[in-house]
């Protein structure tokens, strides 16, 4: 029995590509009716966001008419910009978040 009419070929693998996803941008868009305190309790419940920090993007985005939120996967983005204009309105408040890609 000869062993030299055995030859082995090393399995090739793929390693499949997964691109990251694309990420998204939610914004808060000033207006001149919804209370301030208001928007830092939507920003709190929906994001997460301590009182100081809700504090801090509610004013930017009163000083300069929109603030960046939050960037995350645009599901996630989408619905918590509708979750949280959601809010505005079941309040009666022409609150406004929305979403864009991030450059």
């Amino acid at each position: 029995m000869a062993d030299d009419d055995i030859t082995l070929k090393p399995k090739t693998r793929t390693k499949p590509k997964v691109e990251r996803p694309r990420l998204y941008k939610i914004i808060l868009l000033n207006d001149d009716f919804t209370p301030r305190e208001f928007v830092t309790m939507v920003l709190k419940a929906v994001f997460r966001m301590s009182e100081e920090a809700g504090h801090r993007v509610m004013m930017t985005a009163h000083r300069f008419g929109s603030s960046v939120v939050m960037v995350c996967p645009r599901d996630i983005a989408e619905t918590r910009a509708k979750e949280a204009t959601d809010l505005g309105k079941a309040a009666g408040f022409p609150l406004m978040f929305t979403t864009e890609p991030e450059e």
